[in-house]
């Protein structure tokens, strides 16, 4: 009866020993697992979820431990029977107590890897943040200096000198891009993929130094061949302004450039186009005809340079007509060289309805210094308003 009692009592102990070290087993290895996964980190929001899971661990270290001990415990009892193997299981408690040492290890191992993570991620978290403050202090500069370059007013010359100011400024920042370009080159060495302080990267802002670079010799060029218009064909600095102040207006993104209808509406409310509304649907040959000269590629919108280029040439046709009628008028005139005409001199040379309609639309003459000249009409003014 008493060996049957012992036989019980140590299958009951086999039985204990075997689930407890199974599962003990299985905490083990899972948690081997989890300690062995890469510490390479790529932020510090990552770093602390892997030392939050190692406290995690530690703190069940403690109920490990204690199992640990029963397990101890119940091989103690075992081994009082005088018993070498248990049936029930190929565990034991010398093979338990390496894994469990080996386990401690590779903690204090983890500890110690994700410690130099972390100075990794702090030295990486601020070269994020001076690259962002460099990045969009740059992107900031350069979005003043593009509005800056749209929104030049003053005198030709005095807006061709502040562009050429602000050429030399965006030169000068190519130090600023090559600093913002070296920090870059760090956080690629470093394996920083993202950066949470800017939208902006090295290549974004190269991309945008680079057309900052070619819109400002486009400004200049576009001021110096308006200075060119109004010095050799007679086009009015005053024309020019609205040709300018026109397309600003309908530029409303501030990128320099036009969509097919508001270059369209901008066309019309210079005057001297006769297009059709942009709200009619219908098609408009002489706006395609427009179109084929100032965006033959049909990139679907018109800049600043080709706009002017455009305008200019029509203002300088207009222009030329002008001159043209002005002589005519002028060689009307008594002795050919009066700077007026009378109504006399018109219905000489015109028929009725031809000297009548000028007589209508010319205004009376004033003389340089204000006064005006009795009968004396003014054809330049008047041939100013037929272009």
């Amino acid at each position: 009866m008493r060996a049957l009692e012992q036989f019980k009592k140590l299958e009951e102990l086999f039985l204990q020993f075997s689930k407890k070290a199974s599962v003990f087993s299985s905490l083990i290895d899972d948690t081997v697992e989890d300690m062995t996964d890469s510490v390479r980190c790529n932020s510090p929001e990552e770093i602390k979820s892997l030392r939050d899971t190692l406290s995690q661990f530690q703190t069940e270290l403690v109920q490990m431990r204690s199992d640990f001990k029963q397990l101890g415990a119940l091989d103690k009892q075992i081994k009082s029977y005088n018993v070498s193997k248990n049936p029930y299981t190929w565990f034991t408690l010398e093979a338990l107590d390496d894994s469990w040492q080996d386990l401690q290890k590779l903690i204090k191992d983890r500890e110690v890897e994700l410690a130099k993570e972390v100075k990794r991620q702090e030295k990486n978290e601020e070269l994020r943040k001076v690259f962002a403050q460099q990045a969009n202090s740059l992107h900031s500069w350069m979005a003043d200096t593009r509005t800056a370059l749209i929104d030049t007013y003053g005198t030709l010359e005095s807006q061709l000198q502040e562009v050429k100011t602000k050429s030399e400024e965006i030169a000068q920042k190519k130090d600023a891009l090559r600093r913002i370009e070296e920090l870059g080159a760090q956080a690629e060495e470093a394996l920083i993929f993202d950066n949470k302080y800017t939208e902006h990267t090295m290549v974004s802002l190269a991309q945008q130094w680079d057309q900052l670079r070619q819109m400002v010799l486009r400004v200049q060029h576009n001021l110096e061949q308006q200075i060119q218009a109004r010095n050799t064909v007679g086009v009015s600095e005053e024309r020019l302004k609205d040709f300018t102040a026109s397309f600003r207006h309908f530029d409303k993104d501030r990128n320099g450039k036009l969509e097919y209808q508001d270059f369209k509406s901008c066309l019309r409310s210079l005057g001297g186009y006769d297009l059709a509304l942009a709200e009619t649907g219908f098609s408009d040959p002489e706006f395609e005809t427009i179109l084929s000269e100032v965006d033959p590629n049909r990139t679907g919108y018109v800049s600043l340079e080709d706009y002017m280029s455009f305008v200019i040439a029509h203002e300088t046709e207009n222009v030329e007509s002008n001159k043209e009628v002005e002589i005519a008028f002028q060689a009307i005139t008594s002795g050919g060289d009066k700077p007026y005409v009378t109504k006399e001199e018109l219905f000489q040379a015109l028929s009725k309805e031809q000297a009548e309609y000028c007589i209508k639309l010319m205004k009376p003459y004033k003389a340089p210094d204000g006064t005006l000249v009795p009968g004396g009409l003014d054809y330049k003014e008047f041939a100013k308003t037929l272009f």
